[in-house]
Protein backbone atom coordinates (compact mmCIF):
# COMPACT_ATOMS: atom_id res chain seq x y z
CA UNK A 1 0.00 0.00 0.00
CA UNK A 2 1.21 3.53 -0.77
CA UNK A 3 2.45 5.41 2.28
CA UNK A 4 1.15 8.79 3.40
CA UNK A 5 4.06 10.71 1.87
CA UNK A 6 3.42 9.10 -1.51
CA UNK A 7 -0.31 9.80 -1.32
CA UNK A 8 0.21 13.41 -0.22
CA UNK A 9 2.58 14.00 -3.14
CA UNK A 10 -0.30 13.50 -5.57
CA UNK A 11 -2.37 16.42 -6.88
CA UNK A 12 -4.83 17.89 -4.37
CA UNK A 13 -7.61 17.49 -6.91
CA UNK A 14 -7.03 13.73 -6.96
CA UNK A 15 -7.06 13.37 -3.17
CA UNK A 16 -10.25 15.43 -2.96
CA UNK A 17 -11.86 13.23 -5.65
CA UNK A 18 -10.98 10.05 -3.75
CA UNK A 19 -12.51 11.55 -0.59
CA UNK A 20 -15.65 12.44 -2.53
CA UNK A 21 -16.01 8.90 -3.92
CA UNK A 22 -15.53 7.41 -0.44
CA UNK A 23 -18.39 9.55 0.90
CA UNK A 24 -20.70 8.82 -2.03
CA UNK A 25 -20.07 5.06 -2.05
CA UNK A 26 -19.88 4.79 1.78
CA UNK A 27 -16.87 2.51 1.56
CA UNK A 28 -15.57 1.09 4.84
CA UNK A 29 -11.89 1.24 3.85
CA UNK A 30 -9.68 3.01 1.30
CA UNK A 31 -6.65 1.12 0.01
CA UNK A 32 -4.08 2.92 -2.20
CA UNK A 33 -2.46 0.28 -4.42
CA UNK A 34 1.33 0.24 -4.77
CA UNK A 35 1.58 -2.52 -7.42
CA UNK A 36 4.06 -4.61 -5.41
CA UNK A 37 4.47 -8.39 -5.46
CA UNK A 38 3.53 -8.48 -1.77
CA UNK A 39 0.28 -6.64 -2.39
CA UNK A 40 -0.58 -8.87 -5.36
CA UNK A 41 -0.04 -12.03 -3.28
CA UNK A 42 -2.27 -10.69 -0.51
CA UNK A 43 -5.06 -10.03 -3.01
CA UNK A 44 -4.78 -13.41 -4.75
CA UNK A 45 -4.73 -15.15 -1.36
CA UNK A 46 -7.84 -13.19 -0.34
CA UNK A 47 -9.78 -14.18 -3.46
CA UNK A 48 -8.69 -17.80 -3.15
CA UNK A 49 -9.73 -17.95 0.51
CA UNK A 50 -13.11 -16.44 -0.36
CA UNK A 51 -13.56 -19.17 -2.99
CA UNK A 52 -13.76 -16.68 -5.89
CA UNK A 53 -10.52 -17.90 -7.47
CA UNK A 54 -9.14 -21.34 -8.19
CA UNK A 55 -5.39 -21.69 -7.84
CA UNK A 56 -4.06 -23.84 -10.69
CA UNK A 57 -1.44 -26.57 -10.65
CA UNK A 58 1.70 -24.80 -9.41
CA UNK A 59 4.04 -27.20 -11.19
CA UNK A 60 2.50 -26.56 -14.60
CA UNK A 61 0.99 -23.08 -14.17
CA UNK A 62 3.09 -21.12 -11.70
CA UNK A 63 1.17 -18.38 -9.89
CA UNK A 64 -1.84 -18.81 -12.23
CA UNK A 65 -5.52 -18.60 -11.31
CA UNK A 66 -8.93 -19.34 -12.79
CA UNK A 67 -11.84 -16.96 -12.31
CA UNK A 68 -15.49 -17.54 -13.30
CA UNK A 69 -17.77 -14.60 -13.90
CA UNK A 70 -21.56 -14.78 -13.45
CA UNK A 71 -23.37 -16.10 -16.53
CA UNK A 72 -24.80 -12.67 -17.31
CA UNK A 73 -21.41 -10.90 -17.20
CA UNK A 74 -19.21 -12.46 -19.86
CA UNK A 75 -18.56 -9.77 -22.49
CA UNK A 76 -18.80 -6.11 -23.40
CA UNK A 77 -22.34 -4.71 -23.32
CA UNK A 78 -22.45 -2.44 -26.35
CA UNK A 79 -26.05 -1.35 -25.76
CA UNK A 80 -25.08 -0.06 -22.29
CA UNK A 81 -21.78 1.49 -23.36
CA UNK A 82 -22.50 5.20 -23.65
CA UNK A 83 -20.73 8.33 -24.84
CA UNK A 84 -22.01 11.16 -22.64
CA UNK A 85 -21.73 14.68 -24.07
CA UNK A 86 -23.88 17.81 -24.23
CA UNK A 87 -25.32 16.93 -27.64
CA UNK A 88 -25.79 13.77 -29.70
CA UNK A 89 -23.97 15.09 -32.77
CA UNK A 90 -20.67 15.10 -30.86
CA UNK A 91 -21.02 11.34 -30.35
CA UNK A 92 -22.18 10.69 -33.90
CA UNK A 93 -24.57 8.09 -35.36
CA UNK A 94 -22.44 5.04 -34.55
CA UNK A 95 -22.17 5.63 -30.80
CA UNK A 96 -24.86 5.17 -28.15
CA UNK A 97 -25.36 8.58 -26.60
CA UNK A 98 -26.78 9.99 -23.41
CA UNK A 99 -26.84 13.62 -22.37
CA UNK A 100 -24.00 14.27 -19.94
CA UNK A 101 -26.15 15.80 -17.22
CA UNK A 102 -28.65 12.93 -17.33
CA UNK A 103 -25.92 10.28 -17.32
CA UNK A 104 -24.12 11.80 -14.33
CA UNK A 105 -27.35 11.97 -12.36
CA UNK A 106 -28.15 8.32 -13.19
CA UNK A 107 -24.66 7.04 -12.35
CA UNK A 108 -24.28 8.93 -9.06
CA UNK A 109 -27.60 7.50 -7.96
CA UNK A 110 -26.39 3.97 -8.75
CA UNK A 111 -23.07 4.58 -6.94
CA UNK A 112 -24.76 5.93 -3.81
CA UNK A 113 -23.73 3.60 -0.96
CA UNK A 114 -22.63 0.87 -3.39
CA UNK A 115 -19.33 0.12 -1.58
CA UNK A 116 -20.77 -0.18 1.92
CA UNK A 117 -18.87 -2.95 3.80
CA UNK A 118 -16.39 -3.15 0.91
CA UNK A 119 -12.80 -2.02 0.38
CA UNK A 120 -12.33 0.84 -2.06
CA UNK A 121 -9.13 0.27 -4.04
CA UNK A 122 -7.40 3.32 -5.55
CA UNK A 123 -5.21 2.34 -8.52
CA UNK A 124 -2.77 4.89 -10.00
CA UNK A 125 -1.71 3.63 -13.44
CA UNK A 126 0.54 4.59 -16.32
CA UNK A 127 -0.35 3.91 -19.96
CA UNK A 128 2.76 3.67 -22.11
CA UNK A 129 6.51 3.60 -21.43
CA UNK A 130 8.07 5.46 -18.51
CA UNK A 131 9.35 8.98 -19.17
CA UNK A 132 7.57 9.20 -22.52
CA UNK A 133 5.94 12.38 -23.80
CA UNK A 134 3.36 10.11 -25.41
CA UNK A 135 2.25 8.23 -22.27
CA UNK A 136 -0.83 9.03 -20.18
CA UNK A 137 -1.82 8.52 -16.58
CA UNK A 138 -5.04 7.60 -14.85
CA UNK A 139 -6.52 6.57 -11.53
CA UNK A 140 -9.17 3.87 -11.26
CA UNK A 141 -11.25 3.41 -8.13
CA UNK A 142 -12.86 -0.01 -7.78
CA UNK A 143 -14.25 -2.41 -5.18
CA UNK A 144 -12.96 -5.45 -7.08
CA UNK A 145 -9.67 -7.16 -6.20
CA UNK A 146 -10.01 -9.01 -9.54
CA UNK A 147 -9.81 -5.64 -11.32
CA UNK A 148 -6.75 -4.60 -9.28
CA UNK A 149 -4.87 -7.78 -10.22
CA UNK A 150 -5.76 -7.42 -13.91
CA UNK A 151 -4.77 -3.75 -13.90
CA UNK A 152 -1.40 -4.72 -12.45
CA UNK A 153 -0.81 -7.00 -15.45
CA UNK A 154 -2.17 -4.69 -18.15
CA UNK A 155 -0.74 -1.34 -17.00
CA UNK A 156 2.28 0.04 -15.20
CA UNK A 157 0.51 0.34 -11.87
CA UNK A 158 1.16 1.74 -8.41
CA UNK A 159 4.41 3.45 -7.38
CA UNK A 160 5.69 3.55 -10.95
CA UNK A 161 2.63 5.63 -11.88
CA UNK A 162 2.74 8.03 -8.89
CA UNK A 163 5.84 9.79 -10.22
CA UNK A 164 4.27 10.13 -13.67
CA UNK A 165 1.00 11.52 -12.26
CA UNK A 166 2.96 14.21 -10.45
CA UNK A 167 4.66 15.16 -13.74
CA UNK A 168 1.56 15.14 -15.98
CA UNK A 169 -0.82 18.06 -16.21
CA UNK A 170 -3.98 15.96 -16.50
CA UNK A 171 -5.09 12.46 -15.61
CA UNK A 172 -8.07 10.27 -16.47
CA UNK A 173 -10.44 9.44 -13.61
CA UNK A 174 -12.13 6.05 -13.65
CA UNK A 175 -14.75 4.79 -11.20
CA UNK A 176 -15.98 1.19 -11.09
CA UNK A 177 -18.10 -1.00 -8.84
CA UNK A 178 -19.34 -4.55 -9.21
CA UNK A 179 -22.55 -3.33 -7.56
CA UNK A 180 -25.04 -6.19 -7.47
CA UNK A 181 -24.14 -7.29 -11.05
CA UNK A 182 -27.70 -6.61 -12.22
CA UNK A 183 -27.90 -6.46 -15.99
CA UNK A 184 -30.72 -3.92 -16.04
CA UNK A 185 -28.55 -1.35 -14.24
CA UNK A 186 -25.26 -2.17 -15.96
CA UNK A 187 -23.68 0.86 -17.62
CA UNK A 188 -20.26 1.87 -18.89
CA UNK A 189 -20.33 5.64 -19.32
CA UNK A 190 -17.65 7.78 -20.97
CA UNK A 191 -17.46 11.53 -20.33
CA UNK A 192 -14.81 12.76 -22.82
CA UNK A 193 -14.98 16.41 -21.78
CA UNK A 194 -14.32 15.45 -18.16
CA UNK A 195 -11.79 12.68 -18.88
CA UNK A 196 -14.05 10.61 -16.67
CA UNK A 197 -15.18 6.96 -16.84
CA UNK A 198 -17.91 5.32 -14.76
CA UNK A 199 -18.79 1.61 -14.86
CA UNK A 200 -21.18 -0.27 -12.60
CA UNK A 201 -22.76 -3.72 -12.08
CA UNK A 202 -20.11 -5.60 -14.04
CA UNK A 203 -16.76 -7.27 -13.39
CA UNK A 204 -15.96 -8.51 -16.90
CA UNK A 205 -12.53 -7.25 -17.97
CA UNK A 206 -13.50 -5.05 -20.89
CA UNK A 207 -16.20 -3.33 -18.83
CA UNK A 208 -14.36 -3.09 -15.50
CA UNK A 209 -10.65 -2.82 -16.29
CA UNK A 210 -11.14 0.75 -17.43
CA UNK A 211 -7.60 1.29 -18.68
CA UNK A 212 -8.45 -1.04 -21.56
CA UNK A 213 -10.89 0.06 -24.28
CA UNK A 214 -12.62 2.79 -22.20
CA UNK A 215 -9.45 4.80 -21.53
CA UNK A 216 -6.95 3.60 -24.15
CA UNK A 217 -9.41 4.05 -27.04
CA UNK A 218 -12.69 5.86 -26.31
CA UNK A 219 -11.33 8.58 -24.04
CA UNK A 220 -7.86 8.58 -25.61
CA UNK A 221 -9.32 9.01 -29.10
CA UNK A 222 -10.95 12.28 -28.02
CA UNK A 223 -7.74 13.45 -26.32
CA UNK A 224 -5.87 12.51 -29.50
CA UNK A 225 -8.31 14.56 -31.60
CA UNK A 226 -7.68 17.61 -29.39
CA UNK A 227 -3.90 17.16 -29.22
CA UNK A 228 -3.15 16.07 -32.79
CA UNK A 229 -2.33 12.35 -32.55
CA UNK A 230 -4.19 9.04 -33.08
CA UNK A 231 -5.45 6.41 -30.60
CA UNK A 232 -5.99 3.28 -32.67
CA UNK A 233 -7.24 -0.30 -32.30
CA UNK A 234 -4.01 -1.58 -33.81
CA UNK A 235 -1.25 -4.07 -33.11
CA UNK A 236 2.43 -3.12 -33.43
CA UNK A 237 4.81 -5.68 -34.91
CA UNK A 238 8.59 -5.61 -35.31
CA UNK A 239 10.02 -7.58 -38.23
CA UNK A 240 13.79 -8.01 -38.41
CA UNK A 241 15.44 -8.74 -41.76
CA UNK A 242 18.88 -9.98 -40.79
CA UNK A 243 20.14 -10.04 -44.39
CA UNK A 244 19.37 -6.33 -44.78
CA UNK A 245 20.32 -5.57 -41.17
CA UNK A 246 17.09 -3.64 -40.72
CA UNK A 247 14.00 -3.60 -38.50
CA UNK A 248 10.53 -2.74 -39.81
CA UNK A 249 7.60 -1.68 -37.65
CA UNK A 250 4.11 -2.43 -38.87
CA UNK A 251 0.84 -1.34 -37.29
CA UNK A 252 -2.41 -3.03 -38.22
CA UNK A 253 -6.14 -2.85 -37.58
CA UNK A 254 -8.35 -5.88 -38.19
CA UNK A 255 -11.88 -6.36 -36.80
CA UNK A 256 -12.84 -9.20 -34.49
CA UNK A 257 -12.20 -12.71 -35.90
CA UNK A 258 -10.05 -11.33 -38.75
CA UNK A 259 -6.66 -12.59 -37.53
CA UNK A 260 -5.36 -9.56 -35.64
CA UNK A 261 -3.86 -11.28 -32.58
CA UNK A 262 -2.38 -14.10 -34.65
CA UNK A 263 -0.68 -11.56 -36.90
CA UNK A 264 0.61 -9.54 -33.94
CA UNK A 265 2.24 -12.72 -32.59
CA UNK A 266 3.12 -14.33 -35.91
CA UNK A 267 5.82 -16.99 -36.19
CA UNK A 268 7.56 -16.95 -39.60
CA UNK A 269 7.59 -20.23 -41.58
CA UNK A 270 10.50 -22.55 -40.82
CA UNK A 271 12.41 -21.73 -44.02
CA UNK A 272 12.38 -17.94 -43.42
CA UNK A 273 15.70 -18.02 -41.58
CA UNK A 274 16.60 -14.41 -42.34
CA UNK A 275 13.57 -13.06 -40.49
CA UNK A 276 12.46 -12.63 -36.89
CA UNK A 277 9.04 -11.34 -35.81
CA UNK A 278 8.53 -9.74 -32.40
CA UNK A 279 5.47 -8.22 -30.78
CA UNK A 280 5.47 -4.61 -29.63
CA UNK A 281 1.73 -4.69 -28.87
CA UNK A 282 -1.22 -6.86 -29.80
CA UNK A 283 -4.27 -4.63 -29.49
CA UNK A 284 -3.90 -0.85 -29.09
CA UNK A 285 -1.44 1.68 -30.54
CA UNK A 286 -1.06 5.39 -30.00
CA UNK A 287 0.39 7.05 -33.09
CA UNK A 288 2.23 10.39 -33.15
CA UNK A 289 4.14 12.57 -35.55
CA UNK A 290 7.61 12.67 -34.02
CA UNK A 291 10.02 15.58 -34.01
CA UNK A 292 11.60 14.01 -37.09
CA UNK A 293 8.30 14.22 -38.97
CA UNK A 294 7.89 10.43 -38.98
CA UNK A 295 4.73 8.63 -37.87
CA UNK A 296 5.62 6.79 -34.67
CA UNK A 297 3.75 4.45 -32.37
CA UNK A 298 3.76 3.19 -28.78
CA UNK A 299 1.90 0.37 -27.10
CA UNK A 300 0.10 1.96 -24.12
CA UNK A 301 -0.43 -1.43 -22.47
CA UNK A 302 1.86 -3.65 -20.42
CA UNK A 303 0.18 -7.02 -20.92
CA UNK A 304 -2.18 -9.10 -23.04
CA UNK A 305 -5.94 -9.50 -22.49
CA UNK A 306 -6.48 -12.17 -25.12
CA UNK A 307 -9.26 -14.55 -26.13
CA UNK A 308 -8.36 -18.06 -24.93
CA UNK A 309 -11.04 -19.89 -26.94
CA UNK A 310 -9.54 -21.07 -30.23
CA UNK A 311 -5.96 -20.22 -29.26
CA UNK A 312 -3.69 -23.20 -29.81
CA UNK A 313 -0.57 -24.66 -31.41
CA UNK A 314 -1.75 -24.01 -34.96
CA UNK A 315 -3.27 -20.54 -34.53
CA UNK A 316 -0.86 -18.90 -32.07
CA UNK A 317 1.94 -21.15 -30.78
CA UNK A 318 3.96 -18.22 -29.42
CA UNK A 319 1.49 -17.07 -26.77
CA UNK A 320 1.11 -20.54 -25.25
CA UNK A 321 4.63 -20.28 -23.83
CA UNK A 322 3.67 -17.10 -22.03
CA UNK A 323 0.61 -18.50 -20.27
CA UNK A 324 2.48 -20.89 -17.98
CA UNK A 325 3.05 -18.35 -15.20
CA UNK A 326 1.58 -15.17 -13.66
CA UNK A 327 -1.60 -15.48 -15.72
CA UNK A 328 -5.26 -14.97 -14.86
CA UNK A 329 -7.66 -17.19 -16.85
CA UNK A 330 -11.29 -16.10 -17.02
CA UNK A 331 -14.16 -18.42 -17.99
CA UNK A 332 -12.05 -21.28 -19.33
CA UNK A 333 -12.68 -24.91 -18.38
CA UNK A 334 -10.84 -26.79 -15.62
CA UNK A 335 -9.30 -30.25 -15.88
CA UNK A 336 -9.96 -31.76 -12.42
CA UNK A 337 -7.43 -34.54 -12.94
CA UNK A 338 -4.44 -32.21 -12.84
CA UNK A 339 -6.02 -28.84 -11.98
CA UNK A 340 -5.03 -27.17 -15.24
CA UNK A 341 -6.99 -24.86 -17.59
CA UNK A 342 -8.43 -26.06 -20.90
CA UNK A 343 -10.29 -24.50 -23.79
CA UNK A 344 -11.33 -25.45 -27.29
CA UNK A 345 -8.34 -25.25 -29.63
CA UNK A 346 -5.72 -25.94 -26.95
CA UNK A 347 -5.61 -29.75 -27.38
CA UNK A 348 -7.83 -32.80 -27.60
CA UNK A 349 -10.36 -32.60 -24.74
CA UNK A 350 -9.87 -34.86 -21.72
CA UNK A 351 -12.63 -37.27 -20.71
CA UNK A 352 -13.91 -35.03 -17.94
CA UNK A 353 -13.79 -31.27 -17.37
CA UNK A 354 -15.59 -28.68 -15.35
CA UNK A 355 -16.84 -26.13 -17.85
CA UNK A 356 -16.64 -22.35 -17.43
CA UNK A 357 -19.72 -22.38 -15.18
CA UNK A 358 -18.28 -25.14 -12.94
CA UNK A 359 -20.57 -27.85 -14.36
CA UNK A 360 -19.21 -31.31 -15.20
CA UNK A 361 -18.48 -31.58 -18.93
CA UNK A 362 -17.59 -34.42 -21.31
CA UNK A 363 -16.56 -34.48 -24.99
CA UNK A 364 -20.09 -35.51 -25.93
CA UNK A 365 -21.60 -32.55 -24.07
CA UNK A 366 -23.49 -30.21 -26.39
CA UNK A 367 -22.24 -26.96 -24.83
CA UNK A 368 -18.76 -25.46 -25.07
CA UNK A 369 -16.42 -26.22 -22.20
CA UNK A 370 -14.85 -22.75 -22.29
CA UNK A 371 -16.87 -19.64 -23.03
CA UNK A 372 -16.26 -18.31 -26.54
CA UNK A 373 -15.14 -15.05 -24.94
CA UNK A 374 -12.93 -16.75 -22.34
CA UNK A 375 -9.81 -14.74 -21.63
CA UNK A 376 -6.24 -14.78 -20.40
CA UNK A 377 -4.47 -11.81 -18.82
CA UNK A 378 -0.70 -12.21 -18.94
CA UNK A 379 2.29 -9.83 -18.68
CA UNK A 380 4.02 -8.62 -21.82
CA UNK A 381 7.45 -8.75 -20.15
CA UNK A 382 7.37 -12.55 -19.93
CA UNK A 383 6.29 -13.09 -23.55
CA UNK A 384 9.33 -14.79 -25.18
CA UNK A 385 8.88 -13.11 -28.57
CA UNK A 386 8.39 -9.51 -27.43
CA UNK A 387 10.27 -6.58 -28.90
CA UNK A 388 12.23 -4.54 -26.38
CA UNK A 389 10.95 -1.51 -28.31
CA UNK A 390 7.73 -1.73 -26.26
CA UNK A 391 9.68 0.11 -23.53
CA UNK A 392 11.11 2.81 -25.83
CA UNK A 393 9.74 6.22 -24.73
CA UNK A 394 10.34 7.62 -28.23
CA UNK A 395 8.05 5.06 -29.86
CA UNK A 396 8.86 3.16 -33.06
CA UNK A 397 8.93 4.60 -36.59
CA UNK A 398 6.21 3.00 -38.72
CA UNK A 399 7.26 1.39 -41.98
CA UNK A 400 3.73 0.31 -42.88
CA UNK A 401 0.16 0.32 -41.67
CA UNK A 402 -2.32 -2.32 -42.73
CA UNK A 403 -6.09 -2.67 -42.61
CA UNK A 404 -8.32 -5.61 -43.44
CA UNK A 405 -11.22 -7.79 -42.48
CA UNK A 406 -12.70 -11.26 -42.86
CA UNK A 407 -14.15 -11.46 -46.38
CA UNK A 408 -14.95 -14.67 -48.27
CA UNK A 409 -14.90 -12.96 -51.67
CA UNK A 410 -13.98 -9.80 -53.59
CA UNK A 411 -11.11 -8.45 -51.42
CA UNK A 412 -7.64 -9.59 -52.59
CA UNK A 413 -5.16 -11.37 -50.32
CA UNK A 414 -3.17 -8.12 -50.21
CA UNK A 415 -3.08 -4.83 -52.05
CA UNK A 416 -1.21 -1.59 -51.50
CA UNK A 417 -2.71 1.88 -51.46
CA UNK A 418 -1.35 4.23 -54.13
CA UNK A 419 -0.94 7.05 -51.59
CA UNK A 420 -1.20 7.48 -47.83
CA UNK A 421 -4.41 9.45 -48.38
CA UNK A 422 -5.91 6.58 -50.35
CA UNK A 423 -4.78 4.36 -47.48
CA UNK A 424 -7.01 6.39 -45.14
CA UNK A 425 -9.89 5.61 -47.50
CA UNK A 426 -9.03 1.89 -47.35
CA UNK A 427 -9.18 2.05 -43.56
CA UNK A 428 -12.49 3.92 -43.62
CA UNK A 429 -13.88 1.33 -46.06
CA UNK A 430 -13.03 -1.64 -43.82
CA UNK A 431 -15.86 -4.17 -43.75
CA UNK A 432 -15.92 -7.65 -42.25
CA UNK A 433 -18.22 -10.65 -42.15
CA UNK A 434 -19.77 -11.64 -38.86
CA UNK A 435 -19.01 -15.05 -37.35
CA UNK A 436 -21.02 -17.35 -35.10
CA UNK A 437 -19.08 -16.03 -32.12
CA UNK A 438 -20.25 -12.48 -32.84
CA UNK A 439 -23.94 -12.79 -33.59
CA UNK A 440 -26.73 -15.22 -34.41
CA UNK A 441 -26.35 -14.68 -38.15
CA UNK A 442 -23.08 -15.37 -39.92
CA UNK A 443 -21.53 -13.99 -43.10
CA UNK A 444 -23.22 -10.57 -42.80
CA UNK A 445 -20.86 -7.86 -44.08
CA UNK A 446 -20.68 -4.91 -41.70
CA UNK A 447 -18.68 -1.70 -41.82
CA UNK A 448 -15.99 -1.31 -39.17
CA UNK A 449 -13.78 1.63 -40.20
CA UNK A 450 -10.19 1.21 -38.98
CA UNK A 451 -11.70 -1.46 -36.65
CA UNK A 452 -12.77 1.49 -34.48
CA UNK A 453 -16.54 1.45 -34.88
CA UNK A 454 -17.11 0.35 -31.26
CA UNK A 455 -14.20 2.33 -29.83
CA UNK A 456 -14.15 5.83 -31.34
CA UNK A 457 -15.24 8.21 -28.59
CA UNK A 458 -16.62 10.92 -30.87
CA UNK A 459 -18.29 11.45 -34.24
CA UNK A 460 -16.62 9.08 -36.69
CA UNK A 461 -16.95 11.56 -39.55
CA UNK A 462 -14.75 13.94 -37.55
CA UNK A 463 -12.44 11.01 -36.85
CA UNK A 464 -11.85 10.54 -40.60
CA UNK A 465 -11.09 14.26 -40.90
CA UNK A 466 -8.61 13.96 -38.04
CA UNK A 467 -6.73 11.21 -39.90
CA UNK A 468 -6.28 13.53 -42.88
CA UNK A 469 -5.17 16.37 -40.59
CA UNK A 470 -2.49 14.16 -39.01
CA UNK A 471 -1.40 12.95 -42.47
CA UNK A 472 -0.57 16.53 -43.48
CA UNK A 473 2.06 16.67 -40.73
CA UNK A 474 3.85 13.45 -41.73
CA UNK A 475 6.97 14.02 -43.87
CA UNK A 476 7.50 10.43 -45.04
CA UNK A 477 4.28 8.49 -44.44
CA UNK A 478 4.33 4.71 -44.09
CA UNK A 479 2.98 2.57 -46.89
CA UNK A 480 -0.61 1.39 -46.39
CA UNK A 481 -1.82 -2.11 -47.26
CA UNK A 482 -5.09 -4.02 -47.07
CA UNK A 483 -5.15 -7.75 -46.31
CA UNK A 484 -7.73 -10.53 -46.38
CA UNK A 485 -6.78 -14.05 -45.26
CA UNK A 486 -10.29 -15.47 -45.67
CA UNK A 487 -11.12 -15.59 -49.38
CA UNK A 488 -12.90 -18.84 -50.35
CA UNK A 489 -13.19 -20.87 -53.54
CA UNK A 490 -16.43 -21.98 -55.24
CA UNK A 491 -16.66 -24.96 -52.84
CA UNK A 492 -16.50 -22.74 -49.78
CA UNK A 493 -12.94 -23.72 -48.82
CA UNK A 494 -10.36 -21.17 -47.73
CA UNK A 495 -7.83 -20.62 -50.51
CA UNK A 496 -5.00 -19.22 -48.40
CA UNK A 497 -3.68 -21.33 -45.47
CA UNK A 498 -3.33 -18.35 -43.12
CA UNK A 499 -1.71 -18.28 -39.66
CA UNK A 500 2.12 -18.37 -39.94
CA UNK A 501 1.95 -18.45 -43.74
CA UNK A 502 0.70 -14.85 -43.61
CA UNK A 503 4.31 -13.87 -43.04
CA UNK A 504 4.84 -14.43 -46.77
CA UNK A 505 2.57 -11.44 -47.37
CA UNK A 506 4.48 -9.37 -44.80
CA UNK A 507 7.71 -10.21 -46.66
CA UNK A 508 6.19 -8.86 -49.88
CA UNK A 509 5.22 -5.67 -48.04
CA UNK A 510 8.81 -5.28 -46.83
CA UNK A 511 10.09 -5.75 -50.37
CA UNK A 512 7.70 -3.02 -51.49
CA UNK A 513 8.86 -0.72 -48.68
CA UNK A 514 12.46 -1.18 -49.81
CA UNK A 515 11.61 -0.88 -53.52
CA UNK A 516 12.83 -4.40 -54.29
CA UNK A 517 9.80 -5.52 -56.32
CA UNK A 518 7.32 -3.99 -58.71
CA UNK A 519 3.55 -4.50 -58.59
CA UNK A 520 0.47 -4.71 -60.79
CA UNK A 521 -1.73 -1.63 -60.77
CA UNK A 522 -5.49 -2.05 -60.36
CA UNK A 523 -8.10 0.69 -59.87
CA UNK A 524 -8.08 -0.05 -56.13
CA UNK A 525 -4.27 -0.11 -55.67
CA UNK A 526 -1.26 -2.33 -56.31
CA UNK A 527 -1.31 -6.14 -56.10
CA UNK A 528 1.75 -8.41 -56.21
CA UNK A 529 3.21 -10.06 -59.24
CA UNK A 530 2.63 -13.69 -58.29
CA UNK A 531 6.32 -14.50 -58.83
CA UNK A 532 7.27 -11.88 -56.22
CA UNK A 533 5.46 -13.73 -53.44
CA UNK A 534 7.86 -16.05 -51.64
CA UNK A 535 5.94 -19.34 -51.73
CA UNK A 536 8.86 -21.68 -51.11
CA UNK A 537 7.64 -24.70 -49.15
CA UNK A 538 3.97 -23.88 -49.74
CA UNK A 539 1.86 -26.07 -52.00
CA UNK A 540 -0.73 -23.88 -53.69
CA UNK A 541 -1.89 -24.15 -57.29
CA UNK A 542 -1.24 -21.10 -59.47
CA UNK A 543 -4.89 -21.10 -60.47
CA UNK A 544 -5.84 -20.74 -56.80
CA UNK A 545 -3.27 -17.98 -56.33
CA UNK A 546 -4.73 -16.05 -59.25
CA UNK A 547 -8.17 -16.45 -57.68
CA UNK A 548 -6.87 -14.67 -54.57
CA UNK A 549 -6.21 -11.58 -56.69
CA UNK A 550 -9.10 -11.75 -59.17
CA UNK A 551 -10.59 -8.28 -59.70
CA UNK A 552 -14.39 -8.30 -59.96
CA UNK A 553 -15.37 -4.91 -61.40
CA UNK A 554 -19.10 -5.26 -60.76
CA UNK A 555 -18.47 -6.59 -57.27
CA UNK A 556 -16.29 -3.58 -56.49
CA UNK A 557 -18.89 -1.12 -57.81
CA UNK A 558 -21.44 -2.77 -55.52
CA UNK A 559 -18.97 -2.57 -52.62
CA UNK A 560 -18.31 1.11 -53.21
CA UNK A 561 -22.01 1.92 -53.43
CA UNK A 562 -22.61 0.20 -50.09
CA UNK A 563 -19.69 2.06 -48.53
CA UNK A 564 -21.11 5.31 -49.89
CA UNK A 565 -24.41 4.66 -48.07
CA UNK A 566 -22.45 4.13 -44.85
CA UNK A 567 -20.44 7.33 -45.29
CA UNK A 568 -23.62 9.35 -45.89
CA UNK A 569 -24.78 8.50 -42.35
CA UNK A 570 -22.27 11.08 -41.11
CA UNK A 571 -23.62 13.93 -43.23
CA UNK A 572 -21.54 17.10 -43.18
CA UNK A 573 -19.00 15.52 -40.83
CA UNK A 574 -17.45 13.44 -43.64
CA UNK A 575 -14.43 15.45 -44.84
CA UNK A 576 -14.02 16.57 -48.44
CA UNK A 577 -10.69 14.75 -48.56
CA UNK A 578 -12.41 11.41 -47.99
CA UNK A 579 -15.02 12.05 -50.66
CA UNK A 580 -12.24 13.10 -53.07
CA UNK A 581 -10.41 9.80 -52.54
CA UNK A 582 -13.66 7.85 -52.78
CA UNK A 583 -14.71 9.51 -56.01
CA UNK A 584 -11.29 8.90 -57.57
CA UNK A 585 -11.48 5.22 -56.76
CA UNK A 586 -15.08 4.92 -57.97
CA UNK A 587 -14.15 6.61 -61.27
CA UNK A 588 -11.10 4.34 -61.73
CA UNK A 589 -13.13 1.20 -61.08
CA UNK A 590 -15.99 2.29 -63.30
CA UNK A 591 -13.66 3.09 -66.20
CA UNK A 592 -11.55 -0.07 -65.84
Amino acid sequence: MLNNNEINSLPDSLILWVDEIKKRTKSDKVYWCDGSDKENKELTDLLTTEGKWIKLNENEYQNCYLYRTPKNDVARVEDRTLICTDNAEEAGPTNRWMKKEKALKMMWKLFNGVMKKRTMYVIPYLMGPENSDFSQVGVEITDSAYVVINMRILTRMGRIAVKEIKNKERYVRALHSTGDLSLENRYICHFPDERLLMSINTEYGGNAVLSKKPHALRIASTIARDEGWLAEHMFLLEVENKKRNKNYYISGALPSASGKTNLAMIKPPANFNDFKARTVGDDISWLFVGKDGELRGINPENGFFGVAYGTGPSSNPNILQSLKKNTVFTNVALNPKNNTPWWEGLSEPPETLYDWTGTEWHPWSKKNAAHKNSRFTTPLKQYPFKSEAYKDPRGVKLSATLFGGRRSSLIPLVYEAKTFEQGILLGAMTRAETTAAQSGSTGVVRSDPMSMLAFCGYNMGDYFKHWFDVAKKVKRPPKVFNVNWFRKDEKGNYIWPGFGENFRVLKWMIDRIDGKVNAVELPIGFIPNIDDLDLKGLVLEKEKLNELFYFDKQGWLKELNEVKIFFKKFGKHIPDELWDEFNKMYKNVNEY
